[in-house]
């Protein structure tokens, strides 16, 4: 899981997943970046609507709305400032999962159970 501990759909998350006794590996964006490999696996799934998180202060003080560019350019972007991303993002081998997103953490967690 990739995220923020302040962040607080990152805290409800870990909060899940640990009320389900599922252990999960913290990466603290703050302190360690994501790789672009692993932000660019998120973004072929989620494409860069549905990993960039276009309510962050960040994003709007770039004034990023009005920009365009490949997926690509999105991934160096986001690598240099990880405050663009909706977080947490979730993954368990290839199943991947981004923001508030209950469902999918079911699913992972199940998953992570079951083996």
């Amino acid at each position: 899981m990739f995220g923020h501990p302040k962040s607080r759909t990152t805290r409800k998350a870990r909060r899940f997943f640990s009320e389900r006794r599922v252990r999960v590996h913290f990466v603290d964006l703050r302190r360690r970046g994501i790789a672009p490999g692993e932000l660019r696996r998120f973004v072929q799934r989620f494409d860069v609507d549905g990993v960039v998180d276009p309510t962050s202060r960040s994003y709007q003080r770039q004034g990023l709305a009005y920009l365009s560019g490949s997926a690509d350019d999105w991934v160096e972007r986001i690598v240099a400032d990880p405050s663009l991303l909706r977080l947490p993002l979730v993954r368990r081998g290839p199943d991947l999962a981004v923001g508030d997103d209950p469902p999918a953490w079911e699913r992972l967690a199940r998953a992570a159970r079951d083996g």
